[in-house]
């Protein structure tokens, strides 16, 4: 009866798992929001990921590097920057949190970035509704979200939002 349980209990968790990574990706509702919040917005590729502890060796942060490819609202003049996010691997001891963006290498994104006052690092701004990941349609060959919203549409929508403000 506990094996089965078990098994129930991991069943469970990797399906509400697929849920939270399926719904993830920012409705465009959202987009408004977002757009007006940020304070960085930008298309890039995720070309590396680097875990670290905090000073006092209590929480592990990642800092992610992303090829900037365009920005869509913020001065941007680098062609990289750098996003951190709480939580990553440091050699054998790993924190994941929920809500908070995961990067993958080669990862092709959209993020909405704000700037954190104290350290003037980035962060995504709300957590994982400020990150879309980008995917190329296999049939128009345009970069696509998991919605399968254009981005060429999307990117319009941003940029009126953007300048109404």
């Amino acid at each position: 009866m506990k094996i089965k349980a078990v098994y129930l209990l991991i069943t469970f968790l990797c399906l509400s798992e697929f849920q939270f990574t399926s719904f993830a990706q920012t409705n465009i509702n959202e987009i408004k929001v977002l757009s007006e919040k940020a304070d960085l917005i930008l298309i890039g590729k995720v070309s590396e990921r680097n875990s670290r502890w905090n000073k006092d060796n209590t929480k592990i942060y990642t800092d992610v590097s992303i090829n900037v490819d365009e920005y869509l609202k913020g001065n941007g003049i680098n062609d990289r920057i750098i996003v951190t996010t709480l939580g990553g691997e440091v050699g054998e001891v790993g924190e994941f949190y929920t809500h908070i963006p995961r990067f993958i290498n080669e990862e092709d994104v959209l993020i909405f970035l704000e700037q954190d006052q104290k350290d003037m690092s980035y962060r995504v701004l709300n957590g994982e509704d400020g990150k879309l990941t980008l995917y190329k349609d296999n049939i128009t060959g345009e970069k696509i979200t998991s919605s399968h919203t254009k981005i060429s549409s999307l990117k319009t929508e941003i940029k009126n939002y953007v300048e109404k403000k």
